[in-house]
């Protein structure tokens, strides 16, 4: 989950540095990452793992609190108030 493009860029590269990802596209709009990977040399489970390790939360694991704290306050996404920030 994210609200900005400083999470969408956090997001996209978490992903891309997974050995075997080859793209990573993250829309900020819908929340729906795009992949390309090399189901040889990783899977959904590693990507995921590395998300949620720079702070950002997936439908299937939410980022541990310590993770979540080390994104720029602008990033804030589970804070109802910045995600209205960010609304259009």
């Amino acid at each position: 989950d994210g609200v900005c493009l400083m999470c969408k860029e956090r997001i996209e590269k978490a992903a891309i540095r997974t050995k075997g990802v080859k793209s990573a596209i993250w829309n900020v709009d819908t929340h729906e990452l795009k992949l390309i990977y090399d189901a040889r040399k990783t899977n959904l489970d590693a990507i995921t793992q590395s998300i949620v390790a720079v702070g950002h939360d997936t439908k299937e694991v939410k980022a541990t609190e310590e993770a979540y704290n080390s994104v720029h306050p602008c990033c804030k996404y589970r804070d109802e108030d910045v995600q209205n920030d960010h609304k259009n």
